[in-house]
């Protein structure tokens, strides 16, 4: 599945998804009425394109080559990969022992799995039902966040944010 069918599948199956866009990444956010302060704008999966100064260890300068990455409960994070990496490399990657080039192989996000992220290189036959799976969660999980603050928004406007 190429990037762009990523997208469409995740826009097209799950409700409420708002698209960002910016230098060629693709941030999908829980957000149905479109009004969440740019503060709460966090994406529940991301698309990634290419190489950025902060982020080349999976190499996605190759062709046809993206990530897909997942934010997920830490209880999800944990039963699949045990506690959170503590450890970094000089270039701010998480030591994990999995190859962060890898594709279609489900591993902690190089940079991001201390916020129980998840990423994989081309999803495909090997990580299909576990990246469904894995993405319906984080839709519900956002759109739990979303509810909960919309509810605090309505109880007091003014602490909401």
């Amino acid at each position: 599945m190429h990037a762009d069918e990523m997208k469409r599948y995740i826009c097209q199956t799950f409700d409420g998804v708002r698209v960002l866009e910016a230098a060629g990444d693709t941030f999908l956010l829980y957000d149905p009425a479109g009004d969440l302060p740019p503060e709460r704008q966090l994406p529940f999966a991301t698309i990634i394109t290419g190489d950025h100064p902060y982020d080349s260890v999976s190499k996605l300068d190759r062709p046809d080559t993206y990530r897909l990455n997942i934010g997920l409960t830490k209880a999800t994070y944990t039963e699949r990969f045990g506690p959170v990496p503590t450890e970094r490399d000089p270039d701010g990657v998480f030591a994990t022992g999995f190859d962060y080039t890898a594709a279609d192989q489900l591993m902690p996000h190089p940079i991001y799995a201390g916020q129980h992220w998840v990423c994989v290189l081309n999803p495909g036959e090997a990580t299909w039902e576990t990246v469904r799976t894995l993405l319906a969660e984080a839709h519900a999980f956002a759109a739990r966040k979303y509810a909960n603050h919309q509810a605090r928004r309505e109880r007091d406007p003014e602490r909401a944010g």
